[in-house]
Order: C-alpha cells, then structure tokens, then sequence
C-alpha cells in the first residue's frame, strides 16, 4: 500500500511552487503585502492559466475534475510560499457551488471560477463570531438583508457565496442592487478581509437545502487551512535552520548552541508529523465520509495551534528580530495568525470532535 502521494500530485505540488517561486519572490511578496489591495494580478492570471483556480470543478464545467487532497497539496505550496491573495476563498465559493448547486447553477458559474474570469469568496462569519451553520442569521430568500463578517479575498471577488439561516447557501453577485463591502482591518495582509452588508439584495439560493453543501464547506476550509498551516510551519523551520547557520554571536555561529539545536529539533518534531494528518483529513473529505467531519476538526485544530507555537518559535529562533517589519518571518507569524482565528479557533474544533466521538 503506498501512503505517499501519486507522482501527479507530486508535480502538482513542484509545478505551483516554481510559479510561486519565480513570480511572488519574497521581493515582491512584500510589496504585495505592503500594497493597499494585497492582490497580485500577474499571479492570479498564472494560477488560472495553470488551471489552479479549477482544480475542484468537474471536467464538465471546465475545470480539472481533482478531489480536496489535490487542492490541499496546492494549499500546502500557497502556504509555504504566503502566497498572497483570494485562493482560498475562491475555492471555498467554487466547493459550495459543486456540492450544493443545480446542474443550472454549475453551469452559470463554474466555467467562468476556473478559468480566474470570475474571483469567488464565501461569507459565513456569523456577526456574533460564528462560523459553524447553526450561527447564521440571515433569513433565506429571493432577497437577503443582514450582515456577515470576514469574508477573506472579498476585495476583489465578483461573487459570495453566503451562509443563510438553516444551513442554506446562496450566491450574491457583487453587483447586485442593496449589496456593500467594507475593508476590515488584519494582521495577515496576504488574505484580506471585508465584512458584507445586504439590504434586500438579489440572492439566488443554491438547490441543496439540507446543509450538507454547507458542511462540507466548512469542512473543506478547515482541511485547507490545516494544508496551508503544514506549508507555512515548514517554511519557518527552514528560514530559522538558516538563520542559525549564518548568524555570529560570540565569535560562533548560533546554530551551534545547544539550547538552539534542541529548540530547532523540537520544532521539527511538531511539525512533521502534520503531513499525515492533513493528508488523511483531506482524503476523508471524498472517500471516508463518516470520518470526514471529525478527522478535519482534528487537522484544523492541530495543524494550525502548531503553526502559531512553530511562529512563536522562529522569532524567538531569530533572536526577537523575527517579528519586526525588516524580517520576513513576521508574514508567516502573521499568516499562522490568521488561520488559527478563521473558521473558528481550535477549541472549537476540539470541542466539535469530542462531541461528535460521544465524549
């Protein structure tokens, strides 16, 4: 039995950080993070014409026809990278669309999602802090009023898929009549957030209206953060191993100091063992659905509270310099940040996982 990836996700995974590699540099990843729209568009139209942007549209409506594990590959890569801008929201937009909408509905908006013409994001931050459905508050309808919160990548996207009371989603185009944006302050300025107001806007409700569209949403964006936070953690580990090698203190390299060496392993030794766990997690999502829900709480819980200690540990790694604005290790901490608090803090998830083991 092989329990490493196929060789296609391998190149999946190696051909999207090249791109990464050649067009977000951390040069220019710092003037998109310094930039007032956090959005890189030379990037964008690469992802799309790499068909990034469709990996989970069906063949039938132009995309790539890929289950969640390949999209958590290219997660992981976005992560290690900090790639900045809308992926994650627009894959999120792009899953509720697929488990949740008609074969009209597909039709009308997955050709135009993976090709990158159109940009998604999902808005189901409840006002009061809730992401789960249980939260949302907005009544169903062919018009909605209400408001959500951090929809991240809401900036630039043409379309949001919005959390409804009773677990149903609907699909607001942003230019509709009623509908407004608002930038909202973060410390992750690679995925930036607006909160949404509608007053009577035109809503066209997806056909699933049990909630399983919206679950599985959820559950998805919890795998995906889970991937991005393996990526990111991974990379702070290599930036602080680097960091040991070349920087002097009494006359030494500090890499050298025990202290240092064993601080070094240990965040190897939390980070590792994440692959696994977000690979069986996304896995789940298609083939083990009565483990789906829990085992993606696990990986979003776990991944991303070690992502923040990893975060914690660089900058100590790097001697307290690591989270001034100069050292780049403050766009990872900051970005472990955001994934921590997104779709709900690991609490939640572990208090979600107790519950559902009967516990």
């Amino acid at each position: 039995m092989n329990f490493d990836l196929t060789e296609e996700q391998q190149m999946l995974q190696e051909t999207v950080g090249q791109l990464l590699a050649n067009e977000c540099p951390v040069t220019r990843l710092r003037e998109v993070f310094d930039s007032d729209t956090g959005f890189d568009e030379s990037l964008w139209k690469g992802l799309g014409e790499l068909g990034i942007l469709g990996l989970n549209v069906p063949e039938d409506f132009g995309g790539a026809g890929l289950e969640t594990l390949d999209l958590a590959v290219v997660a992981e890569t976005m992560g290690y990278h900090a790639a900045p801008g809308p992926f994650l929201g627009h894959a999120l937009a792009i899953e509720a669309i697929v488990s949740g909408g008609s074969e009209a509905q597909k039709k009308k908006w997955l050709p135009d999602l993976a090709s990158g013409a159109r940009i998604g994001a999902v808005a189901i931050a409840d006002s009061d802090g809730g992401w789960a459905s249980g939260h949302w508050k907005i009544e169903p309808g062919d018009q909605v009023s209400g408001t959500q919160s951090f929809a991240t990548g809401g900036q630039h996207a043409d379309l949001f898929v919005v959390g409804l009371a009773g677990g149903r989603l609907g699909v607001v185009d942003a230019e509709a009549a009623g509908f407004s944006r608002q930038s909202v302050d973060g410390a992750d300025l690679t995925r930036r957030l607006v909160a949404l107001e509608f007053d009577r806007t035109p809503c066209e409700l997806l056909a699933d209206d049990d909630a399983q569209a919206a679950r599985r949403l959820h559950d998805v964006g919890c795998v995906l953060l889970a991937a991005d936070a393996f990526g990111g953690s991974v990379r702070l580990l290599e930036m602080s191993v680097e960091y040991a090698k070349t920087r002097e203190q009494f006359g030494v390299k500090i890499g050298h100091f025990q202290a240092l060496k064993h601080q070094l392993a240990s965040m190897a030794l939390d980070v590792e063992p994440g692959r696994g766990l977000y690979w069986y997690a996304a896995y789940a999502q298609d083939h083990v659905a009565d483990e789906s829900e829990r085992i993606a709480a696990v990986a979003k819980a776990h991944m991303t509270d070690r992502y923040m200690d990893v975060a914690r540990n660089a900058v100590e790694a790097h001697g307290g310099i690591g989270f001034t604005w100069e050292c780049d290790v403050q766009i990872w901490f900051k970005r472990a940040m955001f994934n921590r608090a997104f779709l709900g803090h690991p609490g939640e998830h572990r208090r979600r996982q107790a519950e559902m083991a009967g516990w």
